[in-house]
Order: C-alpha cells, then structure tokens, then sequence
C-alpha cells in the first residue's frame, strides 16, 4: 500500500512539473534584449578602441616597422594598414572586425526594414515612392558591399596580398561615398521640403559635413599618395595616412547617425512565444508590429 500511494505521489509530481513546463513554453518570455542604440555604439567603440591600441603599441614597440615604406623617406604618421598588418597587432585587428561585423550587419538589415515598413509607406504619391524604394535598396546593397569591403582589407593585409588589398581598399573608398552620396538623395526625396523638424535638420547638417570631410580627406588621400608613389617626398605618405584617418572616422560618424539620430529608440528583442523563439524590433513604450505578431493575431 505505501509503495502504491508513493507511486501516485510521484506520478502526481511528475504530472505537475510536466504542466508547468507546457505553461511556461505557452507564455510569452523575454530572452534577450539590447537597444540598437547601443548596439551602434559597439560597432563605433571597437574599431576605434583598436585602431588606438594599434596605433600606440607599434609607435613606442615596432616604429621602424610601421614607418617603413618603399622610398624610404621620413615619415611620422603610420597608415592604418601599416599598425593593423603587423604582429600581434594583425590578431587583435582582424579579432575586432570580426566581432565588429555582425552588428553592422543587423544594423543594416534593420535599417532597410525600418525603411520599407515605417518610413516609405507613409508616402503619397506613386513617383515618390517608387524613387524612394529605388534609393532605399540602393543604400542598402551599397552597405552591404562596404561592409564586405572592410572584411576585405582586413583579411588581405598589404603585406600578404598588395594588389588585391589596394583593389579592396579602392572598392571601399568608392562605395563609402556612393553609399553617403545615395542617402542623401534619398533623404531629399523623403523631405522634398526639407527637413520638418530639429531631429531631421540634425540629422542632415551631420551627414553633410561627414561627406564633405570624407570627399575633401579622400581627395588629399589620392593626391599624397601619388606624391608618396611616384615623388617619394618627405612626410607625404604621413600626409596619406592622415587623411586615411579622417576618412575612417568620417565614415563611422555618418553611419552613427543613422542609427543614433534617424532610428526612433529601438529596441532588439529575442522572445519565446509558445515555444517558438522569435526576434523582434520594440520602440521603447510602442511595441513595434512585426509580422509574427500579425500571424498569431
């Protein structure tokens, strides 16, 4: 008899604990949540905390080695090349941009839905919106491809591979700007009246003075490096690294303000929801409408 009611008890205990479990797998639980806003800081932090790092640790341990060129004339800046293509550095470099590329990924893929879902649907007129959506996916494989370009000269160091590296660092230069020029115009297209507000006047004053930096650095960037190339004057290639060093920041900045200005405050979510995990876009207080929650409504 008592191994009987004993047998009942733990048949009664497993049967509670199996409908707690289905409970919990039935309700709704946040996993996982990060704001996009800091999401963006990470992907401005690293490459910035690692180009500093690089920058110091080869000047006071390996400055022979960072500063050496093919004329052989004095310099006293190191292009980024130079500090990240040297070991160990070349470890924490690529480690960096590995870590650096994911988010920059979400972010770009966030950044095109949000366009296409929030934004261009509240256009009127079909020309608009047509042109629009056009520039949208244009920006959007622009910084796909400058995301891939940056894998790139990463990976091919000019040491290993010079002629590829110089081809994917050309490669970058030219989407970098395309990818500024085209959200701009997109931007024109979306406040054919100019910007409505403080936020979008902000928004666009930024990305302005980020492209001009970034065409007048680049084109000190083309002209010391033909000096450097095919004069060997003194400092000119500490000249070429300098603008490479605006154009680096000029490019995380006009890309920080999509993210920092243009986004509303969102939120990215991983939830599971009657045992399915979903990932989620929420704006703080306004949870923005995904298609998973379409479908279960």
């Amino acid at each position: 008899m008592d191994t009987d009611k004993s047998t009942k008890s733990d048949e009664l205990t497993r049967n509670d604990d199996r409908g707690n479990r289905e409970s919990q797998a039935n309700e709704n639980i946040e996993l996982f949540r990060l704001s996009l806003r800091s999401l963006s800081n990470i992907t401005l932090i690293l490459p910035l905390s690692g180009l500093f790092i690089c920058f110091v640790t080869g000047y006071i341990f390996q400055a022979e080695e960072i500063h050496e060129t093919h004329c052989r004339v004095y310099n006293i800046i190191p292009s980024i090349s130079s500090i990240t293509g040297i070991r160990p550095q070349i470890y924490l470099w690529r480690s960096i941009i590995a870590l650096h590329l994911t988010p920059r990924l979400v972010i770009a893929y966030v950044h095109r839905n949000y366009l296409t879902r929030h934004v261009l649907i509240k256009i009127q007129g079909q020309s608009q919106y047509a042109q629009a959506a056009r520039l949208a996916s244009i920006v959007h494989y622009l910084n796909l491809i400058e995301i891939a370009s940056l894998a790139g000269v990463t990976y091919v160091s000019n040491k290993e591979n010079y002629p590829i590296h110089e081809k994917i660092f050309v490669t970058f230069m030219v989407t970098s700007l395309t990818y500024m020029l085209v959200s701009l115009r997109l931007l024109g297209v979306l406040q054919p009246n100019g910007p409505t507000n403080d936020q979008e006047r902000r928004s666009l004053r930024y990305k302005r003075s980020f492209f001009a930096l970034s065409i007048a650095s680049t084109i000190g960037l083309i002209v010391f490096f033909l000096k450097h190339r095919l004069l060997c004057h003194d400092l000119a290639f500490s000249w070429f690294a300098f603008c490479e060093y605006v154009v680096a920041i000029s490019n995380m900045g006009f890309h920080c303000t999509t993210t920092l200005i243009d986004f509303p405050p969102l939120d990215l979510v991983v939830k599971s929801v009657n045992g399915h995990v979903l990932v989620e876009n929420e704006q703080h207080n306004n949870v923005t409408t995904t298609e998973n929650e379409k479908k279960n409504d």
